[in-house]
């Protein structure tokens, strides 16, 4: 595996030198396109960098629309999605309405019987529970909803669709808040929840000036699921995100709405005094999702509407052993993925009959995670359960435009760049397999050999660099996630001075010679203890991040390994 520093321009450094900022500190800003000109709003993404609503395209069009329903007494649908993202924006625009004492009622479709977003079936089900339905407004779906759209209106029902997805060719014939769509640069990388944030903001304010609301602030608990949904969807975090996680990690404590703060208490354990992208990522995220995974997702948006704590409570029990048994479906469904596996395939395409689809997404990705680990060229993974099929696929690919050069074979598709889901069509299984794979071994052909066998570091460093000074300034670049990694260093030609097991043997702790006292754990690589131990003269290479630790007498610098190499 050879590791590659990642290239910076010498104009971005001398720039961010010149402009006071440390050499080694000027580099990790640089490879992530921070400038003299937004250095400030990178360190400090206070609320006063957020941008006003009405700077995305149809947003302005979309509250009104809305808020002349809800003067009208019109029943408003918000139309969500059983996923965090798709249930956090629910939420949120459910909150805003309930504000204004409108007639709003929330709707999922259902992941299993109906698949996801708008279509025939889950339209036909509104219609069904909800006929006196005035006006339905989607989030975190519906940009590819072109006939379902045309179907509502021909009934006479208003539609609002907003989204982040990737367009198709022709739009819904509607409004239409999506930032992939139309919308400045610094508002591309919003998720769901993020646009109906900002929807939010826009309704708040009309609404105020109109007299329809003349309450208080009601967005310090919408920035909390804005910025948990910001995470848990993967979107980069820079730009208008960086400003709705950071704020979302600050208000958590004060602000979150209580279902979260009951499913935090059971997915930490702990007290702790602050809340962290991981806590977003591994620990409240996944419950959200595993409720629309394994049921419809209705548990969870209870748990973001409760206002009290015993019903909150109570939605967090549900929320969480959905959780447990979404873990004993997932690694089943892995087991069996692994061995499906196709040597030198240009796509990986499993098929789970037994499988739950709902758990389907998951277990792609677990596949490709799989793939990079075993070291081998990563290639789009798909796992289908029956007809529905959901894929992952390593960056350089486009899975939408894949799918769509493959829709021959399919009934339905839609999703991300690195992320989507598809239907066959009756008996399409053998016909996808042939033209899907061909479609993704031109990207591999273009990029895999660039790519095979290397990992990206911001830097080369030497031991003296990693100061506890420096590695507290690192802090300061949180939030990390998507398009704002946690820095990855790696030092030449070390040598290990202690090595020993811990946590049961299951982790590896090392101590660096000659180092100042730098030590570091290497989580889940137990077993390679008595290799270190034989080889206590020999030379290695370390890649690790940094962070500060508070376990013994004093603050010192502490590693977490991600890899070690035999120094060539």
């Amino acid at each position: 595996m050879n590791w590659i520093e990642r290239e910076v321009s010498g104009e971005a450094l001398d720039a961010l030198q010149a402009a006071g900022v440390e050499r080694l500190m000027a580099r990790l800003l640089a490879v992530r396109g921070v400038t003299p000109e937004t250095l400030a709003f990178y360190f400090d993404p206070s609320l006063s960098n957020l941008e006003s609503p009405e700077s995305i395209p149809g947003i302005s069009e979309a509250a009104r629309a809305i808020l002349d329903a809800v003067r009208a007494g019109r029943k408003v649908v918000v139309f969500g999605d059983y996923d965090c993202d798709g249930i956090s924006a629910t939420a949120i625009i459910v909150r805003t309405l309930r504000a204004f004492n409108a007639s709003v009622i929330a709707f999922l479709p259902d992941r299993m019987s109906e698949g996801y977003g708008m279509t025939a079936l889950s339209v036909s089900r509104l219609l069904s529970e909800h006929p006196d339905t005035g006006i339905v407004v989607t989030v975190d779906n519906g940009i590819n909803s072109v006939e379902e759209v045309a179907f509502l209106k021909a009934k006479g029902i208003d539609v609002v669709v907003t989204d982040h997805h990737l367009p198709g060719e022709s739009l819904p014939e509607c409004i239409v808040v999506n930032p992939k769509v139309s919308a400045p640069e610094q508002f591309e990388g919003l998720c769901g929840a993020g646009v109906a944030f900002f929807l939010s903001n826009a309704l708040v304010g009309k609404a105020r000036e109109e007299g329809i609301y003349t309450g208080g602030k009601i967005s310090p608990p919408l920035f909390v699921l804005a910025g948990l949904a910001t995470i848990t969807d993967v979107m980069p975090l820079c730009a208008q995100n960086r400003v709705l996680v950071s704020a979302a990690l600050k208000l958590f404590r004060s602000y979150a709405p209580i279902g979260l703060k009951e499913l935090y208490l059971r997915a930490a354990k702990t007290g702790a005094e602050v809340v962290s992208v991981r806590d977003f990522s591994f620990g409240i995220g996944p419950r959200i999702n595993a409720s629309g995974r394994m049921s419809n997702g209705y548990e969870a948006l209870g748990l973001l509407l409760a206002d009290n704590v015993e019903e909150a409570r109570e939605f967090a029990r549900k929320v969480d052993e959905k959780n447990v048994e979404r873990k004993s479906v997932e690694q089943k469904m892995f087991d069996d993925a692994v061995k499906q596996l196709a040597n030198g395939a240009a796509a990986q395409i499993i098929e789970l009959p037994q499988g739950h689809k709902g758990v389907a997404g998951i277990v792609a990705s677990r596949v490709l995670e799989h793939l990079v680990k075993a070291g081998g060229s990563p290639v789009p993974v798909a796992v289908v359960v029956g007809r529905h099929g959901s894929l992952r696929a390593p960056e350089g690919y486009n899975i939408c435009e894949a799918l769509s050069k493959s829709a021959m074979a399919l009934e339905r598709f839609g999703g991300h760049a690195l992320a989507g889901g598809f239907t066959v069509k009756e008996g399409g299984m053998e016909r996808f397999r042939e033209i899907f794979p061909a479609v993704c071994e031109a990207w591999r052909a273009d990029f895999a050999d660039e790519t095979h066998g290397t990992s990206l570091i911001d830097a080369w460093v030497k031991t003296e660099d990693l100061s506890v000074e420096f590695v507290e300034s690192l802090e300061k670049m949180a939030p990390f996630g998507e398009g704002n990694p946690e820095p990855r260093f790696a030092l030449r030609g070390v040598r290990f001075s202690e090595v020993k097991s811990i946590g049961e043997g299951r982790h590896l702790a090392l101590s660096l010679a000659n180092s100042g006292g730098l030590r570091g754990v290497w989580w889940r690589n137990g077993d390679k203890v008595e290799y270190f131990r034989r080889n206590s003269a020999s030379v290695f290479d370390v890649m690790f991040t940094a962070s500060i630790s508070n376990f013994g007498s004093e603050r010192h610098v502490e590693f977490n390994i991600l890899d070690v190499k035999p120094k060539k």
